[in-house]
């Protein structure tokens, strides 16, 4: 289960705030997440997803960053908790979907992941013009987590408000 993953993965306790919103995330509220560098952010939401894919094989989440770099390294980490459930568990499947991402590789992304990694420049040009290929996906769309929130403020804050609003547009055409 996940919580042995997360001992796999050397997570033995959670701090206060990671108890806190998950039971924000759990009870269907919107959480926004402000703690210092390295104090456990990610996990903040990556418990409350995960544990929620596992009990919903059609629930998908859209992960956001805005820089490359950390869209990998947040990709690894939690590629490592998924790795670490039993083989027994159908872990949801993740993958990067960026302007790196192959062209052959992009529909069976659009097909099959259940947790997409991107940024919003993709979001704008690669995912929302195409949203009718986008149908399992965004049927499911249950997270939307914007990381780093911190980036996102001037032209470039207000170009990710404006994504989110065409993207909450094209979501409300799949229920």
């Amino acid at each position: 289960n996940l919580n042995n993953a997360l001992i796999r993965s050397e997570i033995m306790s959670l701090y206060t705030h990671q108890v806190t919103s998950y039971k924000n995330i759990a009870a269907g509220k919107n959480i926004v997440v402000f703690t210092g560098t390295a104090s456990g952010k990610s996990l903040c939401y990556n418990i409350p997803v995960i544990d929620d894919l596992l009990s919903d094989q059609k629930k998908t989440a859209l992960y956001l960053f805005p820089t490359k770099a950390l869209s990998q390294d947040q990709y690894q980490k939690l590629n490592s908790i998924l790795g670490n459930l039993p083989p027994s568990i159908d872990a949801p499947s993740i993958a990067m979907y960026d302007g790196d991402t192959p062209t052959d590789a992009r529909r069976k992304i659009r097909d099959r992941a259940r947790i997409v990694f991107s940024n919003p420049d993709m979001l704008h040009a690669g995912i929302l013009p195409y949203h009718m290929l986008w149908d399992r996906f965004f049927s499911g769309l249950s997270y939307v987590v914007l990381d780093e929130a911190h980036y996102y403020r001037g032209v470039f804050g207000s170009h990710v408000a404006n994504l989110i609003r065409r993207m909450k547009r094209i979501l409300s055409h799949y229920n």
